[in-house]
């Protein structure tokens, strides 16, 4: 590829300048907004409520949307907005987990406000540029890049019609083509999407960092919701941000001490307790494969069973033995988890790349099963070509794996077949057609165009053409407000159906992952239990997406004598390391109640955005059943004594006697009834209505009763 070609051919449709100037405490306190079809570029000052309310990152993103858009927005429109922000700790090098930022759009898949956590460089080098978030809007009728230059203080619009758009090839082009030399290579960082996210409703975006180790562009994934799609639907090939290097104190906190001390025990308990705990360094979270597979968590054909014979070939120690092992695998400098894994050198066999060796970052344990067990397959050289090949082409692992599980049990019901998916035969277990899918999506052709409209849209699809039972496919469609399901099986524990489909923007692991509190460990048996475990979980992991931070170091490695504390589930010390960071950050009084109370103010901000839309109710917090119980006969007999005994000591019903199918039935009810008053009590204890909408006075109580928020749900009380 000729770089210099490529940058000939660029045409600068705007330049804008501004000044550079310290971080305070934290913050930079002005955003960036570009509009790439007006070419407008500005700087917008925070205002010191929003600071106060929203505290950054996701906060700063769901303010920014609601008042770039209206009520009737759509995806496609181009006053929706991309809004890339982290947060006032994102960005320091002291302690791990630091570099996260938080990607918000209205979503091509739910309709709703779209959340999306991602690591790489962007979000600190967005920050460490200027801005405490980056706001895209507008349309372009050409392709353009827009590069925030950190160095000279600028921001550009760029018409650039020759990059490549795939995000593996893209990445190493404008990482050459913004830096300096080699070493400059990791002060630059680049976000693309790819050829996926032009033809699909469920493109991701890719945000770049140098791997200094290897000499190599990786990338990060912002994955969850379609946003990359709405990227590519701008016209955005990519956007890039350079900055002259990362140095101590960028932040300009007010008392570096305490992070250093936090983060230095941090490394401690690292280097001592990862191999007998987690073993992040060596697997990363691959490293739960074997052991979802153990408790009967690993979801297997589309959901259908938690465990398989196979599954041994997918394991841990198996992906240990692809990943490279003793390399500082951080996605962010300074972070001492080393859990960004990658294999090297691995050769495609398949697709436009066949016979390149790229290095495929992961794959994670949400790939190792959405791009493996979900579909019956347990290989891992499919699951790292399809890994790769979903990066690059900018598809996200979660919602691919969980649509063809849903297509294959479609195949397998008779509901598709070879003439309806165009010859391919898409039964459980065959890679090479799944593999074909996935390059068809890639190109916009055949199959792979309808299965890139996500399992929600092929439902109704299939159900309009006559060739399935609505209600089967809405059983074992997993997909709950159009967001397919992250990988764990949730059949028993309520818990985890609570954390997964009362999610504001659908069902990911990323804001209540609960199943061994509740499942494994009976830590919390009552209605009363789950609901306050629903209530603490979900607040406290929406604080990471304020303040900057990877989840990961959180409760990846416990300190010694943690299962001895009053709440271990929480990780006492680890909470109480954050709020000292949080407040050498920025001077602020803090501690762990106002950590929940900041949360709950977005929390229910994002609730109420979704209600101005039209969503946001109890109806739409409903899960697909196959999410709490089995659907199909062969289902129910795989475990039937397990399910009989459930039914004689825990509904109280005795199974001798009963047809399958009336067991079926009677479970079927007694779980779904659970789950309604599972929704009761958590509504109750987050301080809504029993139809799911805030209550004013609650509102009034956590401090978020602004007039713009009363008069949305005003009637809904």
């Amino acid at each position: 590829m000729d770089i210099q070609k490529m940058q000939a051919a660029h045409k600068l449709l705007k330049e804008w300048k501004y000044e550079l100037r310290p971080i305070d405490k934290g913050y930079n306190d002005r955003t960036l907004y570009v509009n790439v079809g007006s070419n407008e570029i500005k700087e917008k000052a925070v205002p010191q409520e929003m600071k106060e309310k929203f505290i950054g990152g996701k906060g700063y993103g769901l303010r920014l949307l609601w008042d770039g858009t209206t009520p009737e927005t759509k995806w496609n429109d181009p006053e929706n907005e991309i809004i890339i922000a982290g947060g006032p700790i994102c960005g320091i090098t002291q302690y791990s987990g630091t570099g996260k930022a938080i990607v918000v759009s209205v979503s091509p898949q739910t309709d709703s406000i779209m959340d999306s956590n991602v690591g790489g460089h962007f979000g600190p080098f967005s920050k460490f540029a200027g801005f405490d978030a980056v706001e895209l809007q507008g349309k372009s009728e050409k392709e353009v890049i827009v590069f925030i230059d950190g160095v000279n203080g600028k921001v550009e619009i760029l018409q650039a019609p020759e990059e490549p758009i795939d995000s593996h090839v893209l990445g190493e082009v404008l990482h050459e083509m913004y830096s300096d030399d080699e070493k400059d290579r990791k002060n630059v960082s680049v976000v693309s999407a790819g050829t996926a996210a032009d033809h699909s409703l469920i493109g991701m975006l890719n945000f770049t960092f140098w791997d200094n180790k290897r000499k190599l562009v990786r990338l990060k994934q912002a994955g969850r919701g379609g946003i990359g799609t709405v990227f590519r639907d701008k016209r955005i090939k990519a956007l890039v941000c350079k900055i002259p290097g990362v140095k101590g104190n960028l932040n300009n906190v007010v008392d570096m001490a305490p992070i250093m001390e936090r983060g230095k025990q941090f490394n401690k308990e690292m280097r001592e307790l990862d191999d007998s705990q987690c073993e992040m360094k060596s697997k990363g979270t691959a490293h739960l494969t074997g052991i979802m597979n153990d408790y009967d968590l690993l979801p297997v054909n589309n959901f259908k069973f938690g465990n398989h014979p196979d599954a041994h070939k997918i394991n841990g120690d198996v992906w240990k033995s692809y990943f490279t092992q003793g390399v500082p695998d951080g996605c962010w400098i300074g972070c001492n988890m080393s859990c960004a894994k990658g294999v090297d050198n691995y050769l495609l066999r398949t697709g436009p790349y066949a016979g390149d060796k790229v290095i495929v970052d992961g794959p994670e344990y949400e790939t190792t099963s959405s791009n493996g067990s979900i579909m019956g397959i347990f290989n891992p050289d499919f699951t790292i070509e399809t890994n790769f090949y979903c990066d690059t082409y900018g598809i996200c692992t979660i919602s691919f794996g969980t649509i063809m599980g849903f297509v294959m049990e479609c195949y397998e019901a008779g509901i598709l077949n070879e003439e309806r998916t165009g010859g391919l035969k898409l039964n459980f277990g065959n890679a090479d057609d799944a593999m074909e899918v996935l390059h068809q999506l890639a190109r916009g052709e055949g199959f792979g165009k309808i299965a890139g409209l996500g399992v929600r849209k092929m439902k109704q699809m299939f159900a309009e053409k006559g060739w399935g039972d609505a209600q089967f496919m809405q059983d074992i469609g997993m997909e709950n407000k159009g967001l397919e399901y992250s990988q764990y099986v949730s059949k028993e524990s309520l818990a985890q159906q609570g954390g997964y489909a009362m999610t504001n923007k659908g069902p990911q692991h990323d804001e209540a992952w609960l199943i061994f509190m509740d499942m494994v460990n009976n830590q919390i048996p009552t209605f009363a239990d789950k609901a306050e475990a629903l209530h603490y979980f979900p607040m406290f992991r929406t604080w990471f997406g304020l303040a900057g931070l990877c989840k990961l170091p959180w409760n990846d490695v416990e300190p010694v004598g943690n299962a001895e504390t009053d709440e271990p589930a929480k990780v006492p010390e680890h909470v109480d390391n954050y709020v000292t960071i949080f407040k050498s950050v920025t001077g602020l009084d803090f501690d762990k109640e106002e950590m929940i109370t900041q949360s709950e103010r977005v929390y229910n901000f994002q609730r109420i955005f979704n209600i101005r839309r039209g969503f946001g109710l109890r109806k739409h917090d409903a899960q697909p059943y196959r999410a709490a119980g089995p659907v199909t006969v062969d289902e129910y007999t795989s475990k039937e004594e397990f399910y009989d005994t459930k039914m004689k000591e825990v509904i109280g019903v005795e199974p001798k006697g009963k047809t399958i199918e009336e067991k079926m039935a009677i479970t079927r009810e007694f779980r779904e009834g659970q789950y309604e008053k599972l929704l009761d009590a958590v509504y109750t204890r987050r301080g809504w209505t029993s139809n799911g909408v805030p209550k004013i006075e609650h509102l009034k109580n956590i401090g978020m009763d602004l007039p713009e928020l009363i008069e949305v749900i005003k009637d809904k009380q």
